[in-house]
């Protein structure tokens, strides 16, 4: 497997449809796990952001994940005790009138053949007819608390197939939660999988590049992130894969910083956390920079420092190995670092550690999951154990340190200082791939970056 850099191919346009043989593979699977219940899933309900200005649509992961569908007001069954019927969509029938404003739809007569499903029906008709799909099984698998709305028909789904038990003497006793088996699922990804994160990875440190090589002191830090996301949208992203992050000077000291509505200070860095979203894909990429082109010397100490954390953790990424040792390994490295420069005072490494005093300056999770959602589903722990890594988990890793301009006990040169460094790693057989190292984490290459358009 290669690691994509500055130089690799990246994706000329959106994402082709992903061929229905990939949806199907992934029902069987989750049928198989499901022993003979049904399965219930709904498309992501539309929202709107102010009165009759619809929010941009996005599928719900699951959905999407099992059917391929993109479409709002779907609604799918998949029934093991019916081949007629293994899998059922319900969809919108086409409107002439609806879709010369919001443009073509698949339509009922369409789906068919474009999603791979056994039997389409239209979508006013859920409520009787998937009544009657589940009426054969005992159990449903159903993800719960996604939308009350969903939620409702669902019930009534439930009790209309009830109700006919109390004649047939069968039907569902048990809803059980389909998050169960499919965030197990989805935590491994397959090649298909790869291959689009791999595209969302390549388009992420394209925007990343373009932002650096623009940035300067004095720049308004939405004109990095139009940088940054209109590069995304060049290549056919969706757009971002969730709010960037650009955030300058004291700004890079608050995690979740979105406004962007500040100028960009001489002799500050930036720090930029942005991921694109390509093929319903995500990627997820923090970069930190100085806008000047040279890090002063406390940046330097304190971003290398960072990278060495961030090094370190990744080395500590492989099959077998579970994800609590990454994190441990990217505290270990920062919190000796703290202690070594004097931001951790009268206190050794292994004290900081034990008692947590360090999480003042280093306050999150070193990884999370990364797929089809940018914090991706499936657990840490089960029992309290942690999970161990397997071929084809993706994972951030994403160190950093945070210095408030208030800290009074830190030597002043650190003070109003953030900085994260964060890739995306694939686990592989023998160790892992970075994906997203196209855009450079070395102190001397990102000042040869920075500035550079």
């Amino acid at each position: 497997m290669s690691i994509p850099d500055a130089n690799d191919p990246i994706p000329a346009g959106p994402a082709a449809p992903a061929p229905v043989e990939v949806f199907r593979a992934r029902r069987e699977r989750l049928l198989e796990l499901a022993g003979g219940a049904v399965v219930l899933l709904a498309s992501n309900p539309e929202l709107f952001r102010s009165r009759d200005t619809e929010v941009p649509y996005r599928q719900n992961t699951d959905f999407y994940y099992l059917t391929g569908v993109e479409e709002p007001e779907a609604f799918a069954v998949l029934t093991p005790h019916d081949a007629a019927h293994r899998f059922t969509l319900f969809m919108r029938p086409r409107d002439p009138d609806r879709e010369r404003w919001n443009g073509p739809r698949i339509g009922v007569e369409a789906a068919m053949e474009t999603y791979g499903a056994d039997a389409v029906y239209p979508i006013g008709d859920v409520d009787e007819r998937a009544a009657e799909l589940i009426a054969p099984a005992d159990r449903l698998l159903y993800a719960l608390g996604a939308d009350p709305a969903l939620d409702t028909r669902v019930l009534e789904i439930l009790s209309r197939a009830r109700r006919a038990r109390a004649r047939s003497g069968a039907g569902p006793t048990t809803l059980v939660d389909l998050d169960s088996l499919l965030a197990e699922m989805r935590k491994i990804k397959d090649p298909h999988e790869i291959e689009r994160m791999r595209c969302a990875a390549a388009i992420g440190a394209a925007g990343h590049r373009a932002a650096m090589a623009r940035a300067r002191p004095g720049i308004g830090e939405w004109e990095l992130e139009a940088i940054l996301e209109g590069t995304f949208r060049s290549h056919g992203a969706a757009g971002p894969a969730f709010a960037s992050i650009v955030g300058s000077g004291e700004n890079a000291t608050f995690l979740h910083y979105t406004q962007n509505d500040s100028v960009v200070p001489e002799d500050a860095l930036v720090l930029i956390d942005a991921g694109a979203e390509w093929g319903m894909y995500c990627s997820d990429i923090t970069r930190t920079f100085p806008a000047s082109g040279r890090f002063t010397a406390p940046q330097r100490e304190l971003y290398e420092l960072v990278l060495q954390a961030e090094n370190a953790a990744i080395e500590a990424v492989r099959p077998g190995v579970g994800i609590t040792a990454v994190h441990d390994a990217a505290v270990g490295m920062l919190v000796a670092g703290m202690v070594r420069l004097g931001i951790l005072q009268d206190v050794s490494a292994e004290e900081a550690i034990e008692s947590g005093s360090y999480r003042r300056f280093y306050m999150h999770q070193t990884s999370h999951w990364l797929g089809l959602d940018v914090h991706d589903v499936g657990l840490y722990r089960r029992n309290g154990t942690p999970i161990t890594l397997e071929p084809g988990m993706v994972l951030t890793i994403e160190p950093g340190i945070y210095i408030s301009r208030d800290s009074e006990t830190v030597p002043a040169a650190y003070r109003g200082i953030g900085i994260r460094i964060e890739d995306d790693v694939l686990v592989t057989d023998y160790g892992r791939e970075i994906l997203t190292r196209g855009v450079p984490v070395d102190p001397d290459e990102v000042e040869r970056l920075v500035g550079a358009g």
